[in-house]
């Protein structure tokens, strides 16, 4: 036999030779001459048994391997038992946490507020009553046969009919007893027949940064009725400014809570609870631009509890009143300021424009064209302030001493305030 890297030395060979020395060294007998196979080494018979011996160890790896008789069914029953159990476990699994049990103790005191109106058709003169919105609202008292609800004043404003929506799909007929449009809150009252839950006060005055609480109200209408959000408490006593009439001037700050717990429209009246399942807030609105996400306001309980009560007890908020009409120094041009003979460093403050006969600033001799600077010690740089000094701070038949320019000379004046809905 030569080696292959004698295959191309001149000694002549046959071609039965070359075909033979080719077909031992590639270990191809399959291209062997027959007139040699009797010549062969010895050693190949080794090879044969040694190739009988791997087809009989390989039909019996695939015997061995092949799911035959009773196997197939034992193997096929053992996964279905398996299968089984797998499905058994997920469908006993039940997943209870603070959160889980805290929102079910809540959920069927939250119901959705529908904003009924009439539609009347010129055309026909016909009339049909029409959704106009729909909001959220909280249980918050059971009394007499008769249930409680507070939500927001928007939610119900203009209507002529109020529908309330229970968490299983109940309904009742709702009545307004008040509302409060500074505050943005109003109460309802229901019959309490389908009342199954009544929320419980908490205390916000006691919520810290951080920590948790969670939304519950109806986003977007009836049809996502209950929806259950998480967040923290993002900050507290926020002071957001509020353009009632549209008319690109600020009329209110209203005093809220910040969460980043979802809140959209139809959220607005629903309840915000701490983990201990205690109404903390009542949602009131968000922030929505295109650059701001997660900034969620709710109404401090603690701010809301005097005016609910003060709704249920009388239909509205009854606010101490001046009785005058005023108009922000910094809205009157500087050349007309000249008639007011300011001193030049006072440059903030609220113009007394008209003085209403018999009223507490007549009474008073407060004049047409005093500027008002501070009341009972607190600087009043706008409306905005004087507002709030007057409607969160006094009450009818409290005295209140104000600082006044007059002619340019620094007066004090004292009056006592009395009940209305306007300064």
């Amino acid at each position: 036999m030569k080696r292959v890297d004698e295959f191309n030395k001149d000694e002549p060979k046959t071609s039965l030779e070359n075909t033979e020395s080719n077909s031992h060294e590639i270990e191809r007998p399959e291209y062997e001459s027959p007139l040699k196979r009797e010549t062969r080494p010895p050693r190949r018979g080794g090879g044969f048994i040694y190739g009988l011996l791997g087809v009989v160890v390989g039909a019996l790896l695939v015997w061995l391997l092949l799911p035959t008789g009773n196997t197939s069914n034992k193997v096929l029953t053992e996964t279905g038992e398996r299968n089984n159990d797998m499905q058994e476990e997920r469908l006993s699994v039940d997943i209870n946490t603070d959160i889980t049990e805290v929102v079910e103790s809540v959920t069927d005191a939250v119901v959705g507020v529908t904003n009924l109106q009439t539609n009347r058709d010129f055309w026909s003169s016909s009339e049909t009553t029409k959704e106009t919105g729909t909001g959220s609202g909280v249980i918050y008292k059971k009394q007499d046969g008769k249930a409680y609800i507070v939500t927001n004043h928007h939610v119900v404003e203009g209507a002529e009919e109020l529908e309330v929506t229970f968490d299983d799909g109940t309904k009742a007929e709702g009545r307004l007893i008040g509302g409060d449009m500074w505050t943005d809150l109003a109460v309802i009252e229901i019959d309490a027949t389908d009342v199954k839950a009544v929320a419980q006060f908490g205390d916000s005055d006691a919520l810290k940064r951080g920590e948790t609480v969670i939304a519950i109200g109806n986003p977007l209408g009836l049809g996502f009725s209950g929806s259950v959000t998480l967040g923290v408490v993002s900050g507290k006593d926020r002071s957001i400014p509020i353009d009632f009439n549209q008319d690109g001037v600020v009329d209110w700050y209203s005093d809220v809570l910040q969460t980043d717990a979802a809140i959209n429209p139809g959220n607005s009246g629903g309840a915000l609870i701490n983990l201990a399942g205690q109404l903390i807030g009542i949602n009131s609105m968000k922030i929505s631009q295109e650059t701001v996400e997660g900034i969620g306001l709710a109404i401090p309980i603690n701010l809301a509890i005097p005016i609910i009560e003060k709704l249920e007890q009388h239909g509205e908020v009854i606010r101490p009143t001046m009785g005058v009409t005023l108009i922000d120094l910094s809205s009157i041009p500087a050349q007309q300021q000249i008639i007011l003979k300011l001193p030049n460093d006072v440059t903030e403050g609220v113009v007394v424009n008209e003085v209403v006969p018999n009223s507490p600033a007549s009474k008073a001799d407060v004049q047409r064209y005093d500027v008002i600077v501070e009341m009972d010690g607190e600087k009043i740089e706008d409306m905005v302030a004087l507002r709030k000094h007057l409607y969160n701070v006094k009450e009818v038949g409290d005295k209140m001493t104000m600082k006044v320019y007059r002619e340019g000379q620094l007066l004090e004046i004292e009056m006592t305030l009395e009940n209305g809905n306007s300064f």
